[in-house]
């Protein structure tokens, strides 16, 4: 395994998906993994004070956006669960 492998595998970590299986949740899922990995990186960056807390937010929110548009297009939870 290469440097940039371990490099990769520590700055963005993945999970096994356990979930029912559909390719949208699969889908979303790496998408939820995203969002989590980069809202950690705002939120510590704001804590080192590198960033401030106004932009953090903006930045959150930005991403939350962009999670929420994704659920919507793979159409996630639009059905009843069986």
């Amino acid at each position: 395994m290469t440097d940039e492998n371990d490099k990769n595998k520590f700055l963005y970590p993945r999970r096994k998906y356990y979930g029912e299986f559909t390719p949208e949740n699969l889908i979303f899922n790496s998408n939820l993994q995203e969002f989590a990995q980069k809202v950690s990186y705002i939120c510590n960056l704001e804590t080192a004070g590198k960033i401030s807390t106004h932009y953090a937010y903006q930045e959150i929110k930005k991403l939350w956006k962009q999670l929420r548009q994704s659920k919507r297009e793979l159409g996630i939870g639009e059905t009843d669960p069986e």
